[in-house]
C-alpha cells in the first residue's frame, strides 16, 4: 500500500464553481483519488476555500458587504456543490479557519527565523483618494509583455504573464479610477533566484520524462527569463496578519498563504480522524500530487516548491498534472461576463445527472490543449454513448436475466472459444485503464471504460441469446453468465469516472454489500465476479435521453447572456474629467500612411507598423492584430498621436499611437481624413 497526498486547487470564494474549474481540476483529481482508493492505497485528498486575496475585497465593495460575508456565502455554495456532484474530498477546509491562520503564520515565522526572506523598502502604487496601497487586482493597466490594456497588477489574463503592479503601463486604481502615486512601504520577499539552479535540475532535468509538456514548457520559460525575489506580504487589511514585531496593516500575500492551505486542511482532517498529519507531508515515501489549471503552474511548480525547500522538512510534488482551459460554446469562460455553466445551477437543472457532466467533461478534457464545451456535444455524448452503449448493454443483460431466469444468475455450461476470449479481454481492462490513469490521461482511460461496454454490446449482438433461446437454452445460460460478468466488471471499473452510475449498477446487480462486492484486482484475476444462483434486481435505466428542449433552455440562457454583455459593451462611457484648452493644444495629431506592417511575435493583438507621418517615418506598436491582417493595411491613411512618450512593448519601442474607434460589431476602425491630405498635416 502506498501513501498519496492529493491536492486540488483552492477555489476563490468570490463566486461559484463552473465547468471550467471542474474539467481543469476537480473531476480529474476526483477520478485519480477514487482510483487510488480502489487500488487499496492510503489517500488524503484535500482542498478548501481560498478566502483571502484582492478579488474577495473587491467583491465585498461591489456588493456593499464585508469580505467575511462574501466568503461565508460562496464557501457554502461551493462546498455543497462539490458534495452533491460527488467530489470525494477527505477534507474541504477554508483559509479563514484558525488552524490555517496558525499554520501559515508558523510557516512564515519559520522561514523568517531562518533568514530565508529579504526585507526591502520599495516604492508601491498608492491611491491617495482611497488612502491605500494598490496590490494585485486593485490596479489595472497595460501589460508590459503583450500590450493587453486590462491587465491586473499581478497577472495578465491575456498572455498569462505574472508581474508586479509597478510593471504596468498606464496603471489606474480599480477602486477610484485615479492614476496612482507611489509611496514607500516595507515588504518581505522570497528570493526565488536563489532556487533557480535547483529548480532547473529538479523539474526540467529530473522530471522531463514524466511531467506534462505544457507544465515543463511554462516552467522552463520562467526559468529562462530569470527568477526574481517575490513579495510574500501585501499592504491590505483582509488576510492573515504578518506575524512580525511592530507590523500593522500588512497580511501574507495570498499566494504564500493559499498553498499552505493544503497543509492546514490535511492537519484538520488528521485531527478529526485521530491520525498523524506529518507522514502525508514529510515522509519521503508519500507521493504528493497537485491538480491545477495552467494559470497556476508557476505557483505550484516554482513558488510553493521554493517555499517547501526553504522550510526544509516537507516533501516536494511528485507531479503537477495541470490541464489547459475549457471554453464554452466557442468563447472563453468569463465569470465577470457570466459566460459560464455554474455547477450549482447545473445540479438544479439536471438533477441526478452528475455523471453525465463528469463523462462529458472527461471525454472532452483539455489535457493537452484548450477544448470547447458545447451543449449539443453534451447531449450527443449522453444519448449516443452513455444511453446507447453503456446503458443499452446493462439494460439488455438485466432484462434478459429476469426474463429467462427470474433474476437468478444461471450456471454456465462449457465455454466456447468466443466466451473464453471475451472473458480474457475483460480481465485486461483494469490494467489498460490503470495505465492511462497513472499517466494522468483520464480521457483515454474513460475511452477504455466505454470500450468494455462496447465489448459487452458486441458479445450480445454476436451471440444473439434472444434467438438462440428457442433452440439451445443451455447455450444461453453460458452467454448470459458471461454477459453478467462484463456488467459486474463495469460496475467496478466505472466507479472513479461515473460514481453514481457505478453505485446504481451495483444495486441493480445486488453486489453493493461487502460480502459480494469486487475489487479492482478481482476484475483482473477472476472470471466469476458474479456467482451462479446470485439474485440480481429488476432493470432500471442507468441513463435517460436528454431532449432537445432541455438543451434549448441552456442555449437560450447563454444567448440572453451574450445579448446582455453586448448591450453593456455598447453603453456610452461617461465624460472624462474636464481638461483645460492648453492641455488639448499639447496633443500633436497628424495624418500618416502605413508603409509596413507585421505581427509582433508571440502576441495575439500587436502589430509593428512603419508609418510615414510627414516629418519622419516612425515605428508604432498597435493592438489591432485581431481586427486587421498586416497585408490589409499597407497604404492605410491614419491619424497618429505623435508626441506621446515612447513605450517599449515586447522589446519594440513604440513612437506614437494610432487613433482608432470601436464599431458596432466590436471591431476597430481607423479614424481617416475625409479628404486627400498630405502626410504630416495636423488634425485640429
Amino acid at each position: 500500500m502506498s501513501r498519496y497526498t492529493i491536492t486540488a486547487a483552492l477555489p476563490y470564494t468570490n463566486g461559484p464553481v463552473h465547468i471550467g474549474h471542474l474539467a481543469g481540476v476537480y473531476v480529474p483529481a476526483d477520478i485519480y483519488a477514487r482510483y487510488l482508493r480502489l487500488k487499496g492505497n492510503d489517500v488524503a485528498f484535500v482542498c478548501g476555500s481560498d478566502e483571502h486575496g484582492v478579488p474577495i475585497t473587491l467583491k465585498a465593495k461591489k456588493e456593499g458587504v464585508t469580505p467575511q460575508q462574501v466568503v461565508d456565502k460562496y464557501h457554502e455554495i461551493i462546498k455543497s456543490s462539490f458534495s452533491e456532484f460527488g467530489i470525494t474530498f477527505d477534507n474541504y477546509s477554508r483559509t479563514s479557519a484558525k488552524i490555517h491562520h496558525d499554520t501559515a503564520s508558523e510557516f512564515f515565522k519559520e522561514l523568517n527565523e531562518k533568514n530565508e526572506f529579504i526585507e526591502e523598502v520599495s516604492e508601491q502604487l498608492y491611491d491617495e483618494e482611497a488612502n491605500q496601497f494598490l496590490a494585485d487586482r486593485f490596479v489595472v493597466g497595460t501589460c508590459p509583455k503583450c500590450g493587453f490594456e486590462e491587465s491586473y497588477g499581478d497577472q495578465c489574463e491575456n498572455c498569462g504573464t505574472s508581474h508586479n503592479a509597478t510593471d504596468l503601463i498606464n496603471p489606474k486604481s480599480a477602486i477610484t479610477g485615479n492614476v496612482p502615486t507611489t509611496k514607500e512601504t516595507k515588504h518581505w520577499f522570497l528570493p526565488l533566484d536563489k532556487y533557480e539552479t535547483w529548480l532547473r535540475e529538479w523539474i526540467v532535468e529530473g522530471h522531463k520524462h514524466d511531467w506534462k509538456t505544457n507544465v515543463l514548457g511554462q516552467v522552463k520559460s520562467w526559468l529562462d527569463d530569470g527568477l526574481r525575489p517575490r513579495a510574500v506580504t501585501r499592504d491590505l487589511d483582509w488576510g492573515i496578519p504578518v506575524p512580525a514585531e511592530g507590523v500593522e496593516g500588512k497580511v501574507l500575500y495570498v499566494w504564500f498563504d493559499a498553498p499552505i492551505g493544503y497543509i492546514s486542511s490535511t492537519k484538520e482532517w488528521a485531527a478529526e480522524k485521530g491520525k498523524d498529519w506529518e507522514p502525508y507531508w514529510k515522509d519521503k515515501d508519500t507521493k504528493l500530487i497537485h491538480f491545477i489549471g495552467k494559470d497556476n503552474i508557476v505557483f505550484h511548480c516554482i513558488i510553493f516548491p521554493a517555499m517547501l525547500k526553504a522550510e526544509g522538512s516537507y516533501i516536494l510534488p511528485e507531479n503537477v498534472p495541470a490541464n489547459e482551459f475549457l471554453n464554452l460554446e466557442g468563447n472563453k469562460i468569463s465569470t465577470s461576463r457570466n459566460w459560464a455553466v455554474w455547477l450549482h445551477e447545473y445540479l438544479e437543472d439536471f438533477p441526478d445527472k452528475q455523471d453525465v457532466l463528469r463523462y462529458a467533461l472527461t471525454a472532452n478534457a483539455p489535457e493537452t490543449k484548450d477544448n470547447d464545451f458545447t451543449w449539443k456535444d453534451f447531449q450527443t455524448r449522453n444519448n449516443s454513448e452513455l444511453v446507447a452503449i453503456f446503458g443499452n448493454f446493462i439494460n439488455r443483460v438485466v432484462v434478459l436475466t429476469n426474463k429467462y431466469y427470474d433474476g437468478i444468475v444461471p450456471v454456465p455450461n462449457e465455454y466456447s472459444d468466443v466466451d473464453l476470449e471475451t472473458l480474457e479481454k475483460v480481465k485486461q481492462f483494469p490494467s489498460s485503464i490503470s495505465n492511462s490513469v497513472e499517466r494522468y490521461r483520464f480521457r483515454e482511460a474513460m475511452m477504455e471504460l466505454m470500450n468494455l461496454a462496447r465489448l459487452g454490446n458486441k458479445y450480445l449482438a454476436d451471440e444473439e441469446p434472444w434467438k438462440v433461446i428457442k433452440a439451445d437454452e443451455e447455450r444461453v445460460k453460458t452467454v448470459m453468465y458471461v454477459a453478467l460478468q462484463i456488467a459486474t466488471a463495469l460496475s467496478v471499473l466505472s466507479e472513479p469516472f461515473l460514481p453514481f452510475t457505478s453505485n446504481k449498477l451495483k444495486e441493480i446487480l445486488n453486489v453493493h454489500s461487502s460480502a459480494v462486492e469486487n475489487s479492482w484486482k478481482d476484475v483482473s484475476d477472476k472470471t466469476d465476479l458474479l456467482l451462479s444462483n446470485h439474485q440480481i434486481g429488476k432493470a432500471e435505466l442507468l441513463f435517460a435521453k436528454i431532449e432537445d428542449k432541455d438543451i434549448q433552455i441552456q442555449l437560450d440562457r447563454l444567448e440572453a447572456t451574450k445579448v446582455a454583455n453586448e448591450q453593456e459593451k455598447k453603453t456610452v462611457e461617461p465624460q472624462k474629467e474636464t481638461i483645460e484648452f492648453d492641455d488639448f493644444t499639447k496633443l500633436d495629431i497628424r495624418i500618416g500612411t502605413i508603409l509596413e506592417a507585421e505581427k509582433v511575435p508571440k502576441t495575439k493583438k500587436l502589430l509593428k507598423l512603419k508609418v510615414d507621418v510627414g516629418i519622419d517615418t516612425r515605428t508604432i506598436v498597435s493592438g489591432i492584430a485581431e481586427s486587421f491582417k498586416p497585408e490589409e493595411i499597407i497604404g492605410q491613411r491614419v491619424s497618429v498621436l505623435l508626441n506621446l512618450a515612447p513605450r517599449t512593448l515586447r522589446g519594440v519601442e513604440s513612437q506614437g499611437m494610432i487613433l482608432m474607434t470601436d464599431t458596432t460589431d466590436g471591431k476597430l476602425a481607423f479614424i481617416e481624413p475625409e479628404k486627400d491630405v498630405e502626410n504630416g498635416e495636423s488634425v485640429s
